[in-house]
């Protein structure tokens, strides 16, 4: 999973998310910021029941928060979210380049921009694809 950091980031660089089923978010400033959420048909919550570990389903969850507005989330992709949209801005390049390959601290993402190869490293696939993205989305 992309930082947080990152993932507001590239909000600011203009990525669009439409949120779907399964898709993780962030709530930046409220005090909820090690908290991620995950959009959901159902409520499921690890806690202790007895002393032991379960998981426990809920329908419906009454807290202080009743509803935020997507502009006040920040959504959090995954690697493989990240990858698609990578590869969706750049189809239109001549001579496309998408790769990602473990190094011993990380991963490296290659692409091939305005016909120049790049690199980006960072420790995690989904970090490096967003470093990547970053640089696609700030770069036109």
């Amino acid at each position: 999973m992309i930082s947080v950091a990152l993932a507001q980031q590239l909000k600011q660089d203009g990525l669009q998310w439409i949120p779907a089923k399964n898709d993780f978010f962030a709530i930046p400033d409220r005090g909820l910021d090690d908290v991620i959420f995950v959009l959901s048909d159902m409520t499921v919550i690890l806690a202790r029941v007895h002393g032991q570990p379960a998981v426990t389903f809920h329908g419906s969850v009454e807290w202080a928060l009743d509803h935020i507005l997507i502009a006040e989330v920040v959504w959090l992709p995954t690697e493989s979210q990240l990858r698609r949209e990578l590869e969706r801005r750049l189809a239109g390049a001549s001579q496309p380049l998408l790769s990602l390959t473990s190094t011993r601290d990380g991963y490296r993402c290659q692409i091939q921009l305005n016909r120049q190869t790049l690199a980006f490293e960072s420790f995690g696939a989904a970090e490096t694809y967003g470093l990547a993205l970053h640089h696609v989305l700030t770069s036109r």
